[in-house]
């Protein structure tokens, strides 16, 4: 189970009040002949410092340290932050114990002797490094755990959504609707040219059998998913006619990439089905593929608005972002807006 950050936040809180109860309390508790008002003193100046001094330690490492990756750096920032949390710990004790002494009541024998410890400056080195290392120790400790269980979830989940990317990406594959509409219009079209029936015979069956022979890849090189997409286009045409008008623009060294498959055809099936259906002129698809530096570009443009109707269960598109988290962690993107009476899907895959 992982924790929200409020919730966290008050374990956080908690532990440092207790914590840093127990230790003032056990400290104050041990020596005899003490006054009430010397312990009581004592007690909630050591908590207050203590806990001030370790939450200025503790706000410096989350803005600072990379617990993620980390590096020597990362070391160096933490040894060099404990010395000076240390610094002030020793400082803030001699000083409350310095107001004490000046301002509190008179002290007894056994009281001097014990604020003679105020006075040595090793005794406070001792006392402030001990303290507040055991508390930095403990700190970093607790969130190597923490980090080690964020990472078994983040597995856990990822292998539960690795199972169900599989299963929509056969049901996003095979689009009945599609297939239905593919076979009708095929039908029709037999009435005309037998000849160009059969070629699209064959492209539907060319999709089909891409469907389920890649469902259990990871990547293809871009050329094969060109493919499908020039079977699927020409498949769409036999419905919309001189209504789709379909550009493409491919870089030829990014023919040879890898990326995931059925990416690109499902963008495209995105933009005809829920674009150029819903236009009564038409209009036009654009692809683009390019490589710009270590990273992979892939838009497709449609006419028409982003509007996504509520019963849609947006399959196709929760699948592309579903393989590319998977593939890729947030090292790539994935992007639908609406830009200039154009609906774009962007979608960034690095290639290193």
């Amino acid at each position: 189970m992982e924790l929200s950050k409020g919730r966290r936040n008050k374990i956080f809180w908690a532990l440092q009040l207790l914590g840093w109860g127990f230790v003032n309390s056990l400290a104050a508790f041990i020596p005899k002949n003490i006054s009430i008002e010397l312990v009581t003193y004592s007690v909630v100046v050591g908590i207050f410092i203590g806990i001030f001094s370790t939450s200025l330690l503790r706000f410096y490492l989350k803005r600072n340290i990379n617990f993620e990756s980390f590096g020597t750096k990362d070391l160096v920032k933490i040894l060099v932050s404990f010395v000076l949390t240390s610094a002030l710990y020793g400082v803030l004790n001699l000083f409350f114990g310095y107001l004490y002494l000046k301002f509190g009541p008179s002290l007894t024998e056994s009281e001097l002797y014990l604020f003679k410890g105020y006075d040595n400056f090793w005794i406070q080195v001792v006392n402030s490094v001990f303290l507040v290392g055991a508390w930095t120790v403990t700190y970093l400790v607790i969130k190597l755990l923490l980090k080690l269980n964020q990472d078994r979830i983040e597995r856990l989940e990822l292998n539960t959504n690795l199972k169900q990317a599989q299963l929509n990406t056969l049901k996003g594959q095979i689009n009945p609707h599609f297939m239905f509409n593919s076979l009708n219009n095929i039908r029709g079209l037999m009435l005309e040219d037998v000849n160009r029936s059969r070629e699209m015979l064959t492209k539907l069956s060319e999709i089909l059998r891409y469907s389920l022979t890649k469902n259990n890849v990871n990547d293809i090189p871009v050329r094969e998913e060109l493919e499908v997409v020039d079977n699927y286009i020409d498949l769409s045409k036999i419905q919309f006619e001189d209504r789709l008008e379909f550009i493409k623009r491919v870089d030829p060294d990014t023919l040879d990439l890898k990326i995931p498959p059925m990416v690109i055809q499902l963008l495209i099936e995105n933009a005809a089905k829920h674009g150029i259906a819903n236009l009564k002129k038409g209009g036009r698809i654009v692809l683009s593929i390019q490589r710009i530096d270590d990273e992979l570009l892939i838009e497709v443009r449609n006419t028409g608005k982003l509007n996504i109707s509520k019963d849609s269960t947006q399959l196709g598109l929760q699948n592309i972002k579903q393989r590319l988290k998977l593939l890729y962690a947030d090292k790539a993107s994935f992007t639908l807006e609406e830009v200039s009476d154009e609906v774009v899907a962007k979608i960034i895959i690095p290639m290193s």
